[in-house]
């Protein structure tokens, strides 16, 4: 078994979390002022620095915190959770009472919904403006 860990690609990260938002680059960069090309640029990064990071994950929707810290194996065993609890909000473990992720999805929810009305406001200031 191999002890080489993975790089920290942090445009990997922002490319793999815009499409699981079901965004475009073009959505992305219209969100951030910006072309495709520059997102595609930023996506091939290794390393993108504090304030841009900053924007995109406003952009996306996320923290920085979660960008900084995704993981294609942290989604996998979040979405895991739901088959193994079979949609039980409650799971018994040694006679202890624990609560599901529900909340978290609640979270994720309102922090989407979140997000959507700060881009239609976004939407709404630009045809405003014209």
């Amino acid at each position: 078994m191999s002890t080489i860990t993975k790089p920290n690609h942090i445009g990997r990260k922002i490319s793999r979390i815009r499409e699981l938002r079901d965004m475009k680059q073009e959505a992305l960069a219209q969100a951030l002022g910006t072309n495709q090309q520059a997102i595609s640029a930023i996506e091939n990064s290794e390393i993108v620095d504090e304030e841009k990071l900053i924007e995109v994950a406003k952009a996306l929707g996320v923290s920085v915190e979660a960008i900084k810290n995704f993981s294609e194996e942290g989604v996998i065993n979040y979405f895991n959770t739901f088959n193994e609890s079979h949609g039980n909000y409650f799971a018994s473990n040694n006679n202890t009472c624990t609560v599901n992720s529900l909340d978290k999805v609640v979270e994720l929810y309102e922090r989407l919904v979140q997000s959507e009305q700060e881009k239609v406001e976004y939407l709404e200031n630009i045809i405003k403006g014209k």
